[in-house]
């Protein structure tokens, strides 16, 4: 019957496993077979573990939160409004937002942004916002079991829309500001610790989850909350630049932080991609370019830096 009723169970991912979700009775592979926006679900409120969730079409939808991922186990298997789960698929899965939606998940370590379809409903974890599909996770750089995210509803164009529901990415948006990305930072602070994450790994917010892809190794900005030890100089010489900067005063106070690594060989890499330097700071190796006589000067540099790759390098200006 065209009204059959949603069996629910309750439901969490960490590392891409899930416990289980509210689903769809299982159907025939050829009921699923084709993606649409329409008809747009709803539902009825419903009860998973003593909470009762309603479902609910709220347009300016716009949150900050926890993010975890799912992905193998339930592959081929139907989502809450019907349609086949492909763990490679840009998709998620959201309480009570109407099945399918489209909203902007952004990871507020880095700022990236990325478009994802909602077609499921989970996860039914108290602390977790959302719940990415394994493709969306990659595409964001989330490959920690829980990260920090904002989840902002969107209406995209068609082209995009189509996009998605064929299970393929669509480009990143546009970095968040600055600005913006501190008041984020600082209204997740405020959330409870998700179970299962250590207190160390969210209490110097912004650092949440990995800004690359999987495999690559994490590139840490210092951010609001985050306290960094005083840097020594590295023992190894200076590599030599391949990228000159903008006029630099050796007793200049503007830098470019470029970013800091857990590994040496990685930052000394990216020292020279952009003609910096390397020093010690803790168990991290930060990477700087400059000193730069004025923030004038700091500013005419940061642009070659981010054309080579760190789009989320900044100036700084010590004191």
């Amino acid at each position: 019957m065209a009204g059959a009723a949603l069996m629910l169970s309750g439901c969490g991912s960490v590392d891409g496993k899930r416990e289980g979700r509210p689903m769809a009775n299982p159907a025939p592979a050829a009921t699923v077979a084709g993606v649409s926006d329409v008809p747009v679900k709803i539902g009825d409120p419903y009860t998973i573990g003593g909470v009762t969730y309603t479902p609910a079409d709220i347009p300016d939808y716009d949150d900050v939160g926890y993010a975890s991922w799912y992905g193998e186990e339930l592959a081929g298997r139907p989502t809450a409004n019907g349609e086949t789960f492909d763990p490679a698929a840009i998709s998620a899965a959201h309480k009570t937002l109407p099945l399918p939606s489209y909203v902007e998940v952004t990871a507020l370590d880095t700022g990236r942004t990325i478009l994802v379809r909602v077609n499921d409903r989970g996860p039914m974890v108290g602390d977790r916002l959302i719940d990415l599909s394994r493709g969306a996770a990659e595409q964001l750089g989330l490959t920690d079991g829980v990260s920090a995210v904002r989840v902002r509803r969107t209406n995209p164009i068609a082209a995009e829309r189509a996009q998605l529901r064929a299970g393929k990415p669509v480009p990143e948006r546009l970095g968040t500001p600055d600005s913006l990305l501190a008041i984020l930072r600082n209204k997740a602070k405020s959330l409870p610790i998700p179970k299962g994450v250590a207190a160390s790994a969210v209490a110097t917010a912004p650092i949440a989850s990995g800004a690359a892809k999987p495999g690559d190794d994490r590139f840490i900005l210092e951010g609001p909350g985050t306290v960094m030890p005083p840097p020594k100089p590295a023992p190894a010489a200076k590599p030599a630049p391949t990228t000159k900067p903008a006029t630099i005063a050796p007793s200049g106070k503007y830098a470019i932080q470029v970013g800091a690594f857990s590994s040496e060989v990685r930052a000394t890499a990216a020292a020279k991609s952009v003609g910096g330097h390397v020093t010690k700071a803790g168990n991290l190796w930060r990477v700087r370019v400059g000193p730069f006589a004025s923030d004038a000067d700091a500013r005419g540099a940061l642009g070659k830096v981010k054309a080579k790759g760190f789009r989320d390098a900044v100036v700084q200006r010590d004191r």
